[in-house]
């Protein structure tokens, strides 16, 4: 008898038991738009908020809004980005502090009027698990490649004045 209990206790299969998945939420996939390409890029963090990167589109002339049309001074850039507050407690994400490092190293701020135009935010309040999509808009020279973006998730209880950006490469 003890030798069957032993021999049975020993041939569990030797492979480790899995942990079941984690559910996860759902979400129907979107076409992406047709001038835009779709970006499969791994999620980055700076300090407690979350950057994924999805779409990029380059080399728009101009751009429409409900009221006008906004001529690039050399091309357009856009970015489309996700980012989830990841703290335990909210920051205030400020979208045109955010940063695109082209090729030749010249850092390109948010282009404020072409934000305005389409009607993106400007600061948006994170908790934890806030989770917001929207686009980023850069005036770049017409000959530059975006290569970089540096993103700023806004100040957190550890760094008040998030002065360090988080470099995620566009492809």
């Amino acid at each position: 008898m003890a030798l069957s209990v032993l021999l049975l206790t020993g041939c569990s299969g030797g492979r480790p038991q899995q942990a079941p998945a984690k559910p996860v939420y759902d979400l129907p996939a979107r076409e992406v738009r047709p001038d835009e390409t779709a970006l499969h890029l791994t999620a980055a963090l700076n300090g407690e908020t979350e950057f994924f990167l999805i779409g990029l589109a380059t080399g728009l002339p101009s751009l429409t809004g409900s009221h006008t049309e906004f001529e690039a001074k050399g091309q357009f850039v856009r970015l489309r980005l996700v980012v989830t507050g990841k703290g335990v407690s909210g920051i205030v994400f400020d979208t045109r502090r955010q940063q695109l490092v082209t090729e030749s190293g010249a850092v390109i701020g948010v282009d404020n009027q072409a934000m305005t135009i389409k009607r993106q935010p400007d600061k948006v309040e994170l908790g934890r698990g806030v989770r917001v999509e929207f686009d980023l808009y850069f005036d770049l020279p017409k000959e530059a490649k975006p290569l970089i973006l540096r993103a700023f998730g806004g100040p957190t209880l550890t760094d008040m004045k998030n002065l360090t950006g988080t470099d995620i490469k566009l492809g």
